[in-house]
């Protein structure tokens, strides 16, 4: 952008961006404009310097975080709204400073050379905000805006940090042609050409569908209202479940499971949340659980909270075999904070009196999930992820590179009813797409409430749900064993953008200090003065 560009002028294109970074999420959809958000964002801050560049970058997070996560606020009130929305905009102004000051510094030495900054701000800016505070909230990153763009096959080889790099790419070379169009109009044009090709090309690179088929089912139970309240009729909830698991049942021995299926059913899985009295301790619950078993014959993997360790409670995963026994566990790793449990609670209470809703906090597990099913065409195993868990890169790559477990299926447990007729089910649904990319493997994403839906490991869906329904789905599902470069890669691209973008802060402060860099730059013509 000119350097004459008026100063409010820039803070109007970078709440436009933001405005455009969210149109390209669920429900909007509109993918393609994510990299156009990237372009406008990078335009208005490449060369305004560290300060100007902040405040630019935290107009683009406000127009940008405060729409997506609307949902988070949809019944606890605008203060906790509007305080997550500006901790994820100040990471987007710490990125556009960087940005601002690196471009400043470095553009008159090295020229278009200096954009490589804004994606390697991205991936390090979503780096950050995925690991901090309280380990971070990944949601809303670039990547997940593309499970329907030809950039979401970039994930198999380089994993939602990659397709994030990608898009910002996209944007950072439409950024440079339109910087070059007033003077190099045939190179604008040429990157331009060369934009499509590569973009169009990852489209056709599709991951690979094949392997084994085993058949698997999902019950969506649904509340009896949505809100904050969904679990006030516990047993409720918990009976549509069973009833649920009585018509998949029904239907299997009826031979008409609404599609054609190669095996036998192997498996059952419910809901986080679809049993929250607590079926170790509680014998009702634990016979509905019981009966559910003895409807389908075959494992059910039940989403429950149980009352342990006190004073904490658990939010986990429960493997049931028929003929009894005590159930196989997962505890989730990774409760989400100021939801699950509230840190230094004595302190946020003088700031909102809504981290009282949450009444007890959840324990904390420390052991991945894995259950061995035995099926028709051989074991595989189940590997149980619980709600916000699948926007987490690493406790993600963990699960599905666990050592002698490398047939397995994604299980993404959740309950959305908290959140709602909201956009929330849906780009959490999205996410899980583009870990089937990244991974390889299929994925039974159920939800108490919806969306619920199977993924191919080329993120293609079956069965989706709506929200609000109670729906069963049988599914052949792909079992794979390959791994993907991103699961050998692991957090390497990371790594590596983080070294770069440090190398080019460090050559623009070596700069400030007069350490000639690059290329020198273009001496400025004397004024004569004439008497």
């Amino acid at each position: 952008m000119p350097p004459r560009v008026p100063y409010a002028v820039r803070a109007l294109v970078a709440v436009v961006a933001g405005v455009l970074l969210w149109l390209a999420f669920p429900t909007h959809d509109l993918w393609w404009l994510a990299p156009v958000a990237v372009a406008l964002l990078g335009a208005v801050t490449i060369d305004v310097g560290g300060r100007r560049g902040f405040v630019l970058g935290l107009l683009a997070g406000w127009a940008f975080f405060v729409p997506v996560l609307s949902w988070s606020g949809i019944y606890v009130g605008k203060v906790p709204w509007f305080a997550l929305a500006t901790l994820e905009a100040l990471y987007l102004g710490l990125m556009c400073a960087v940005v601002g000051f690196v471009g400043q510094r470095l553009r008159p030495r090295w020229g278009d050379a200096v954009y490589a900054v804004i994606p390697l701000a991205w991936v390090v800016q979503e780096l950050a905000r995925g690991t901090t505070p309280f380990g971070g909230f990944p949601w809303a990153r670039l990547a997940f805006s593309q499970a329907d763009s030809p950039l979401a096959n970039v994930a198999q080889w380089f994993g939602a940090p990659g397709v994030t790099f990608a898009v910002a790419v996209v944007g950072t070379q439409l950024l440079v042609a339109l910087d070059l169009l007033r003077r190099e109009r045939l190179q604008a044009l040429a990157i331009v050409a060369a934009t499509v090709v590569w973009v169009v090309l990852a489209g056709f690179m599709n991951p690979s569908v094949d392997g084994r088929r085993v058949t698997v089912a999902m019950v969506q139970g649904n509340v009896p209202r949505p809100g904050l309240d969904f679990n006030a009729e516990r047993r409720a909830v918990l009976d549509n479940h069973v009833r649920g698991t009585e018509l998949v049942g029904e239907r299997v021995r009826a031979g008409d499971p609404g599609e054609r299926l190669t095996e036998p059913l192997s498996l059952v899985v419910w809901p986080e949340n679809s049993s929250d009295i607590d079926p170790i301790r509680n014998p009702d619950a634990a016979a509905q659980v019981q009966r559910a078993l003895s409807a389908v014959g075959v494992p059910v993997i039940v989403g429950a909270v149980l009352q342990e360790p006190q004073p904490d409670v658990s939010n986990v995963s429960l493997l049931y075999r028929p003929g009894g026994g005590e159930p196989e566990r997962y505890v989730k790793n990774h409760p989400v904070p100021f939801a699950e449990y509230i840190p230094y609670r004595s302190f946020f209470r003088r700031l909102s009196d809504k981290v009282d809703l949450v009444t007890k906090d959840f324990a904390k597990g420390s052991e991945l999930g894995a259950f061995r099913v035995d099926a028709l065409s051989g074991a595989y195993w189940a590997l149980p992820t619980i709600c916000f868990e699948v926007a987490y890169d690493g406790l993600m790559r963990e699960s599905v590179t666990q050592p002698g477990k490398d047939a397995g299926l994604i299980l993404v447990q959740t309950n959305n009813a908290t959140f709602g007729y909201t956009a929330e089910s849906e780009q959490q649904f999205a996410i899980s797409r583009i870990r089937a990319i990244e991974h390889g493997r299929s994925v039974a994403h159920v939800s108490t409430v919806g969306v619920s839906g199977f993924i191919a490991p080329d993120g293609s869906v079956t069965g989706k749900t709506g929200l609000f329904t109670a729906e069963q789905r049988i599914g052949s599902v792909t079992i794979r064993t390959d791994r993907t470069l991103a699961d050998t890669l692991g957090p390497w691209p990371e790594w590596l953008a983080s070294a770069a973008l440090l190398a080019l802060l460090g050559c623009a402060v070596a700069v400030g200090r007069g350490v000639r860099v690059g290329r020198p730059e273009p001496a400025r013509p004397r004024r004569t003065v004439v008497d």
